[in-house]
């Protein structure tokens, strides 16, 4: 069971947090509706500057060029019944005369819902909130519109699967039809009509503003005494659907707070802690935070130790701390906080292709996104948040997310005080312990789970066994290193020998277990398999042998396979270099 209780200094830190601050800071970043690129925005973004600035930090406030969809106004028609509903984020915009078509219910939109309908040049009715996976797919069938039933109210979606701006090799991949939501109520009474047999003519009429805007990034630091070269990066977005006094107001009101906590404490940092406060995240697809993953990349590779992140903290209600994203190596850096002041035993939830992670590429270890979740719940907006929040086992963060409802009365600021706590008692470790608080070894034996279910999976048709033996060796060695650590005083050298070595092992098996394509790039915001080099597994295993379609997929994952091979090669390469040095 995890320690209960933090350390003398972590326990002096969090007993400084503010609720006053808290609310006042919520207060003010939510009083105007911040769109990304908007002068509201702007306001905000230069209202936290001016703080961070009295705590004594040093500030830049940048810009750059982002692709930023901002939805309008949007009508729907269905028959000769009008209804309310809302247009998304990057989905395409009608013709001025608005689009006409047939209406198909296709339940949850999953690819087995089209097999028994008829969705070509009509209008497809979808259970659930506006994603980019169900949109993908209703094109894909040839509809030629997206009607999606939320809950009580409408929820604000961006649905691109595009991460960050588009380039021109993912520019096709911008949706290309129009979509809509309604509410719960509307969209049952909409749905029993034609799950009656009922033969609905729906029109709707959408306005969607998207286009190349500049949106500001703010960074501001607390140098680090020991190692100021390297950082924790600690993020969180500035812009908002609607109001946003929960997202991500009281998210920005944390940063701030723990900002002005470190501040004051700033000799008890070894390394520096860097914030930074994202535009983009609502309205183009995390194309701040990838903005600056792509213009300080190396930047971020050679220096950055960890990336915590903070999203709709401090909700009415909120009581599950258990379920927030982390990685296998970050779950026990959040599990001594969570368990300390909460109470509750940290399970975490891995990382999906949500939030403001745009830095797996650079084999930045992780942790957070959001932190205090509802209690599971039958409520179709609970029941749609739980599997795009944690594991799926909690409730999301609230019924008003996403919606105009998300003002500061849905805060409850005794739970503001315990997120933030958790917050200041998190990252004062991860910037002031002298050995950097990631587990490696959890990380190997998660990816030797992944591979060996892989292996089950593929049986005979594919090798590899090679993999295995290899990433069992690597547990072997790293086992040996934390062995090494714990049984000997390091000196100041062999800490930074140890350090290093660990940010080298994050960067090779960061991008193994997390990124598909190229650690440069960004994969697309759609649902991934561990270790994605390898998912075709899936495929692999049904096909026909000798199929031309077997030998395709063989052919592909043996390359994948090296790929996987040479990084765990590379893994033991730098554990039994780093063994090496701790041994002189």
């Amino acid at each position: 069971m995890t320690q209960k209780q933090l350390d003398a200094v972590q326990q002096l830190l969090v007993e400084e947090v503010s609720e006053k601050n808290l609310m006042e800071y919520t207060e003010e970043v939510s009083k105007e509706v911040r769109l990304s690129g908007t002068h509201e925005e702007y306001r905000a973004f230069q209202y936290v500057k001016d703080t961070l600035e009295g705590f004594g930090l040093s500030t830049q406030l940048l810009e750059c060029d982002a692709y930023i969809s901002l939805p309008g106004e949007a009508s729907l028609r269905v028959d000769d019944k009008e209804f309310k509903c809302i247009t998304h984020s990057m989905a395409q915009p009608t013709q001025e005369g608005g689009l006409q078509g047939e209406l198909v219910y296709v339940g949850k939109g999953l690819p087995q819902d089209y097999q028994q309908a008829d969705v070509q040049g009509k209008i497809v009715l979808i259970d659930g909130l506006a994603v980019p996976g169900a949109v993908k797919l209703a094109q894909q069938f040839g509809a030629i519109a997206a009607l999606f039933i939320n809950a009580a109210y409408t929820h604000e979606m961006i649905v691109s699967p595009v991460w960050g701006s588009p380039t021109p090799e993912t520019q096709q991949l911008l949706p290309k039809i129009p979509v809509a939501s309604v509410n719960h109520a509307d969209g049952e009474g909409i749905k029993a009509d034609v799950k009656g047999g009922a033969k609905l003519s729906v029109w709707m009429k959408t306005e969607v503003d998207t286009g190349w805007r500049k949106i500001p990034t703010l960074i501001a630091e607390i140098p680090g005494t020991v190692e100021p070269d390297k950082f924790v990066m600690f993020s969180g977005h500035i812009d908002s659907w609607h109001y946003g006094a929960m997202d991500n107001g009281s998210a920005d009101a944390t940063m701030m707070e723990v900002a002005r906590i470190l501040s004051e404490n700033r000799d008890k940092l070894r390394r520096t802690l860097r914030l930074a406060f994202w535009s983009g995240h609502s309205h183009g697809r995390y194309a701040g935070s990838a903005w600056y993953c792509d213009t300080y990349w190396e930047e971020l590779y050679e220096n950055c130790v960890l990336h915590i992140n903070v999203d709709s903290v401090g909700g009415k209600g909120a009581t599950i701390l258990s379920e927030a994203n982390s990685m296998a190596e970050t779950k026990d850096l959040a599990a001594g906080p969570v368990a300390a002041i909460a109470d509750q035993e940290f399970i975490g939830s891995r990382f999906g292709r949500a939030g403001d992670q745009s830095f797996l590429g650079t084999g930045t270890p992780s942790l957070f996104m959001g932190l205090s979740e509802q209690q599971p719940s039958t409520d179709p907006a609970a029941q749609a948040f739980a599997m795009l929040f944690g594991g799926g086992r909690a409730g999301g963060f609230g019924w008003w997310w996403h919606t105009t409802e998300d003002t500061i009365d849905k805060l409850d600021p005794d739970n503001l005080v315990r997120d933030c706590k958790i917050y200041v008692g998190t990252v004062y470790e991860a910037c002031s312990n002298p050995i950097l608080p990631v587990n490696q070894l959890s990380a190997v034996q998660e990816l030797k789970g992944h591979l060996i279910a892989y292996q089950e999976k593929a049986g005979e048709r594919l090798d590899l066994a090679k993999s295995v033996d290899r990433i069992t060796a690597l547990e072997n060695l790293v086992t040996e290193i934390y062995a090494s650590i714990h049984n000997k005083i390091l000196t100041e050298e062999q800490v930074s020998l140890v350090n290093q070595g660990l940010m080298d092992l994050s960067r090779i098996l960061i991008p193994l277990n997390y990124i598909r394509g190229s650690i440069y790039e960004h994969d697309l915001a759609l649902k991934q398999a561990p270790i994605p080099a390898l998912a075709e597994i899936d495929q692999l295993a049904e096909v026909e042998v000798g199929s031309d379609a077997f030998y395709q997929y063989k052919t592909l994952l043996v390359r994948r396979v090296n790929r996987v091979n040479h990084a765990l090669l590379q893994g033991s390469q730098v554990s039994t270099e780093l063994l090496n040095k701790l041994a002189d």
